[in-house]
């Protein structure tokens, strides 16, 4: 009797094995989530994240904004009016469905430097 391959959950054309994987694969990594925890307070210009996490590189930074643009959690808007060109970043909809997910995570970080780093 052959064991039946498990079901994979398809999201924006790519395939995950479990809803754990889903979700890592959409805020995971390094930067993602960073930038999700700075745009929860509002929309803020591609200069206001770089200053906010010095530490990034500007192709990273680009990158990870375009894939979570990708996904639907952010909202990028670009303002034509008047030079020069002003590109603001916000939470979409779907986006801000992960807030409650970041601030979890935010709030675990800060109980590890509580706890064991001082």
């Amino acid at each position: 009797m052959e064991a039946s391959a498990p079901d994979m959950i398809e999201f924006k054309g790519k395939k995950y094995p479990c809803c754990t994987s889903l979700t890592m694969g959409i805020i995971g990594g390094k930067w993602k989530t960073v930038i999700l925890y700075h745009l929860i307070e509002g929309p803020l210009r591609y200069n206001q994240l770089r200053k906010s996490m010095p530490t990034v590189t500007e192709r990273t930074l680009s990158l990870q904004l375009q894939a979570l643009e990708e996904d639907g959690l952010v909202l990028r808007k670009v303002y034509h009016k008047k030079p020069p060109l002003k590109v603001e970043y916000s939470l979409s909809e779907f986006g801000q469905t992960v807030i409650p997910l970041v601030q979890s995570i935010a709030a675990w970080g800060d109980s590890v430097v509580d706890t064991y780093l001082k």
